[in-house]
């Protein structure tokens, strides 16, 4: 058990907010030049589903909260769909600070926003953390296998000190971009209550 497992929600939530205050004065790497906020993630920090996507956008960065252009809406929608609002889950990203002109993130860049993610997955302690898109799969599975590959399917994995099942899903916005796929994210969005419901993810022995 970790130490954080064995603490209320309520003095998780702060020790949340401690690395939040420390995310938001981050100059660790060259991010926190062009920024304009720091998106740490938002939500219910004692959520049993957390999402977590690749970096943020434009309107992201303006207002430092996560998914809250077309692709947050089509994620509130999906959410919907299986009884849940963004207000039961957290959403954060595997950057917390939008790259320039919304290129690919850089190896050393998602190097030093990983901790803070394991934190985050440390401290809201979820059942399940649904990666959205490819960045955020490969680094969460440990594998460069495409998100087409393996969407829809859980994994165990430990993320820091914590074991979770890892869901892949296609990111929203490729589901905007080529609008076949959305009937794809709903079907695989559909396996998230019985999965949120079963059992915990044991590490393999």
């Amino acid at each position: 058990m970790s130490a954080a497992a064995s603490r209320s929600a309520t003095e998780r939530r702060d020790e949340l907010i401690g690395v939040y205050r420390t995310a938001s004065s981050c100059t660790i790497c060259r991010l926190s030049e062009s920024r304009t906020k720091v998106v740490f993630g938002a939500g219910n920090a004692d959520a049993e589903l957390m999402f977590v996507g690749e970096a943020p956008g434009a309107q992201e960065d303006a207002q430092g909260l996560p998914f809250v252009g077309r692709a947050g809406q089509l994620l509130n929608q999906l959410l919907a769909e299986i009884e849940l609002r963004r207000d039961d889950v957290f959403v954060a990203n595997t950057l917390k600070c939008r790259p320039p002109g919304n290129r690919d993130p850089l190896p050393d860049e998602i190097e030093s926003c990983t901790p803070y993610l394991h934190r985050q997955i440390e401290l809201i302690e979820p059942k399940v953390v649904a990666t959205l898109g490819n960045f955020a799969t490969k680094l969460l599975t440990g594998s460069q296998t495409g998100i087409t590959k393996v969407r829809g399917t859980p994994q165990i994995h430990t993320l820091g000190v914590r074991t979770v099942y890892v869901f892949p899903l296609l990111h929203p916005a490729a589901a905007l971009r080529t609008r076949s796929l959305v009937d794809t994210l709903r079907d695989d969005f559909a396996k998230l209550p019985a999965l949120i419901a079963g059992p915990p993810a044991l590490r393999s022995q």
